[in-house]
């Protein structure tokens, strides 16, 4: 615990139960810094995510609950059932509007969580224009500005406006939280944050091993035989380009490989590549499953896929690698040389990479690890070790408690220089 407990307001489109994405890791923070001593607060839209519809028994205007001790403000906002890019701008806005007249309490900090990068923006000109201005902070999960160049889903001046305010919103921050060190190193030298201002924390593993798997019994339920099953979990939109997976299955259907991608999450694209792999036998999809069975189906797989459209090198690090990690399963990323992605799998020795938007190559190498048992358990051994070394959870919540409470201290010491000054 800090010396003086703070009041903290984390603001962000998501949230737990939201299986996917930033909300497990924002829902984790908020309860980890309750238990440093906190007061801390949430405000975030109705669960959505990545089914693009808002659940069952939520929706109200405005909704209060407690999450894992946690006071959680719900606010009703648009949800497009077909989230393209103008589309979820339109939902961005309209939860950053109700952010803009929402009651905040009164924070010593309010941390803001992109994305989402616009419903941000507009909480930070609230902050800005307020009288009272608590420190505020961004937590960057992923970079706007290099979604929307690698995924292809705008033009030169789309980009050109989304770094105006991505930097804007950046710089306008008392301090920047980034997840990866390439992710600094873009804020920095193309954002034009101060670098003093930016702090890389990793995201952790938010998922504890499972150990009691009766993965015989699992497996039959599911309809899984002998053959080797390839899961990608998780969302299901366009930076994943899972029709890579679909055309890896086409060619394990006429080669008769003993081989079973399974695609399990749900998002914007599933229905077109459900569609797309439409009367192939060696490709199964999976509904989003509730925790405890969403494990049990995990650590019953052989291989777990990370699958990315090429040209994804630098916008996100994917939050499925935290949770892979902790199965002892063995990793094959399909991603470009040189990404972020295939970084992680070098540094942790959890797997190995192959060309994005190679079906073939993924194949071959989900036959190369079926052919070789001992290379699997050393892959999934080197995951689990660089899970428990680098990405534990209260190792990153402590940097996060201490990296608020400095930039606390440094707004706290800004307001009397400039309170001494007025007196002047």
């Amino acid at each position: 615990m800090t010396a003086r407990p703070l009041r903290i307001a984390i603001l962000g489109l998501h949230y737990s139960p939201e299986p996917t994405g930033n909300a497990p890791y924002t829902a984790s923070l908020a309860a980890g810094l309750r238990r440093h001593g906190h007061d801390v607060r949430v405000i975030t839209a109705h669960p959505h995510y990545p089914e693009w519809r808002v659940r069952d028994g939520y929706g109200e205007w405005r909704r209060s609950e407690m999450i894992g001790g946690v006071p959680v403000t719900r606010l009703s906002h648009y949800v497009p059932t077909r989230p393209s890019g103008v589309r979820r701008l339109l939902s961005e806005l309209s939860f950053g509007a109700r952010l803009l007249v929402a009651h905040w309490g009164s924070p010593d900090v309010v941390l803001l969580v992109s994305p989402a990068l616009f419903s941000s923006a507009l909480a930070g000109a609230r902050l800005r224009l307020s009288r009272r201005r608590p420190v505020h902070a961004v937590w960057v999960q992923d970079l706007y500005t290099l979604g929307v160049v690698e995924t292809g889903q705008g033009g030169g001046a789309l980009a050109r406006f989304m770094r105006a305010v991505e930097s804007s919103t950046l710089r306008a921050a008392r301090g920047v939280a980034v997840i990866h060190d390439r992710f600094r190193d873009y804020v920095v030298d193309e954002l034009g944050v101060e670098h003093p201002r930016v702090e890389v924390i990793r995201n952790w593993s938010h998922l504890q091993p499972v150990t009691d798997v009766d993965r015989a019994a699992v497996r039959a339920r599911l309809g899984w035989g002998d053959e080797t099953v390839v899961l990608h979990a998780g969302n299901i939109g366009v930076k994943q380009g899972l029709e890579n997976v679909v055309d890896a299955a086409r060619i394990a259907d006429v080669d008769d490989a003993p081989v079973r991608f399974v695609i399990l999450g749900d998002g914007n694209r599933r229905a077109s590549v459900k569609a797309a792999a439409r009367g192939i036998r060696s490709v199964q999809f999976i509904d989003p499953l509730p925790d405890g069975e969403f494990e049990q189906v995990l650590a019953s797989a052989d291989v777990l896929l990370v699958n990315e459209r090429p040209g994804v090198a630098e916008m996100s690090v994917p939050s499925k690698l935290t949770t892979y990690f902790s199965t002892g399963l063995p990793v094959i990323a399909a991603t470009d040389a040189g990404s972020v992605t295939s970084g992680e799998i070098a540094t942790s020795g959890g797997g190995v990479r192959v060309d994005a938007g190679q079906p073939q190559e993924l194949l071959d190498a989900v036959l190369a690890m079926r052919s070789d048992p001992a290379g699997r358990a050393a892959y999934g051994a080197a995951g689990r070790q660089f899970r428990e070394t680098a990405l534990g959870a209260d190792s990153a919540i402590e940097r996060y408690a201490a990296w608020l409470a400095d930039l606390a201290q440094q707004g706290g010491r800004a307001a009397l220089t400039v309170e001494s000054a007025r007196r002047r």
